[in-house]
């Protein structure tokens, strides 16, 4: 009996063991990229070449990837102002759920329709207090 019962628990041992035990497979290599051949910078003064077909300067881009555009109506983000500015709206900008404009003054608002509230440059983005200083 007690024969019996040692083979049992050695088949066991030696069943379980085989599934713990697995050899490593090969990592795929990861493809080579070829490097771009190295030009030298453009020398100051001498313009920049233009090849044929290609705009002559960046188009802006119509969103910002960190601020989500004015609900409704045309707009398209400005870098350097770091705001949407509104089609069709002399002045008017928009980030964060607060639309600002220029009217003389700052004033802004959480709604385009208003009520509109007087601010400083302090009160708007950095971008728009450098494009119209008070």
């Amino acid at each position: 009996m007690h024969a019996i019962a040692r083979v049992s628990l050695l088949s066991l041992v030696l069943g379980l063991s085989a599934c713990a035990v697995h050899h490593p497979q090969p990592q795929p290599t990861a493809p080579t990229i070829p490097s771009l051949p190295q030009t030298a910078p453009p020398s100051p003064g001498k313009p920049l070449p233009v090849t044929p077909g290609t705009p002559a300067s960046k188009p802006m881009p119509r969103t910002s990837a960190s601020f989500a555009p004015p609900p409704g109506g045309a707009s398209h983000w400005d870098p350097k102002l770091g705001v949407y500015v509104l089609e069709g709206q002399a002045d008017t900008y928009y980030r964060q759920r607060t639309y600002y404009r220029w009217d003389g003054n700052w004033t802004w608002a959480t709604s385009l329709s208003g009520p509109w509230q007087s601010t400083d440059t302090g009160g708007v983005p950095p971008g728009l207090g450098r494009l119209h200083s008070q």
